[in-house]
């Protein structure tokens, strides 16, 4: 009987992690991979226009904080000049799905 508890628990834990991974890929899909490509390479004609970089590189992803991702997700992204170059995502995204997205691009590196 323990073990049936344990494997349907099991089971259960398993379902909604592979349903909360679905979430986070619509969000992203939805959200992020007109500029960043659903493979974060950022080889998008938008991506390209806007000077997305690589989120699969490790050594990029070093060069920034989860923390530094979250503020930029939300705020968006400018250049030197004020030209938007990331919209921001704080009106449209919660601050549960921004994390999800943090995490799922870090699961892009080589």
């Amino acid at each position: 009987m323990k073990r049936l508890i344990l494997l349907t628990g099991a089971l259960l834990f398993a379902t909604v992690m592979t349903a909360r991974g679905a979430d986070v890929k619509e969000v992203w899909d939805k959200n992020c991979a007109s500029c960043h490509g659903k493979d974060g390479k950022g080889e998008t004609k938008a991506g390209k226009k806007a000077g997305a970089k690589d989120l699969t590189d490790a050594k990029y992803q070093a060069t920034f904080t989860d923390d530094r991702m979250v503020k930029q997700i939300k705020e968006g992204m400018k250049d030197k000049n004020g030209k938007e170059l990331m919209k921001p995502f704080a009106d449209k995204l919660s601050d549960e799905e921004i994390k999800q997205i943090v995490a799922y691009v870090r699961a892009f590196k080589k």
